[in-house]
């Protein structure tokens, strides 16, 4: 599933709201799913960030022990230091510590993997990407398949050779084979010709 820029946004302003008894809920899960959207991490890696990961002077993001036990460095934007920055203050002055985790639960601990589904699913049925009672729809991950699309699209609109950066896709996202990202490209070309882009 592609998601599109207004489906982005809703999602992050219905996390904005959740309830939470000490108000850092809403701000954890409108950058968790924000971080997504903007970096093509796997919800794994985003989730085992360390604050000593998060070098937000660089805008560097070290993912350790990634899903083929390999780490890697992944730069991120200016805007999105900033939104990353202003969550590590908030975090902080609600735990009155710097915790190990950079995205936390209430009680100060790493998030837990079925809550981040669920939570998730909640926001996606209140925007509408999910029927009330669906039990399939957009996913987690659909986030990665969006970052890395959308870069794709970006480089045919400018004229690159498509097939000669996709190296540095591939690396970015932590594929071990270029062959892993040719899946994107496919869907990219499609999209692209067809006219049908996600903006």
């Amino acid at each position: 599933y592609l998601y599109s820029d207004d489906e982005v946004r809703q999602l992050l302003q219905a996390a904005l709201l959740l309830p939470s008894a000490h108000g850092l809920r809403g701000a954890t899960y409108h950058c968790l799913l924000g971080l997504l959207a903007v970096a093509g991490l796997r919800i794994s890696e985003a989730r085992n960030l360390r604050t000593e990961d998060v070098d937000l002077q660089e805008g560097i993001l070290t993912i350790q022990g990634t899903k083929f036990g390999k780490s890697r460095l992944v730069p991120i934007h200016s805007s999105t230091c900033t939104v990353l920055s202003d969550y590590a203050s908030q975090r902080d002055r609600f735990l009155a510590r710097r915790p190990e985790n950079f995205f936390v639960s209430g009680r100060g601990t790493r998030l837990d993997g079925a809550e981040v589904r669920r939570t998730f699913y909640s926001l996606s049925r209140k925007i509408g990407l999910r029927g009330p009672s669906a039990s399939h729809g957009p996913r987690l991950h659909d986030f990665r398949h969006r970052f890395a699309v959308e870069t794709l699209i970006h480089w045919y609109r400018s004229g690159q050779d498509v097939e000669r950066r996709l190296p540095i896709l591939s690396t970015y996202l932590g594929h071990v084979h270029v062959a892993d990202t040719y899946w994107y490209l496919n869907n990219a070309q499609a999209h692209f010709n067809s006219g049908h882009v996600c903006h």
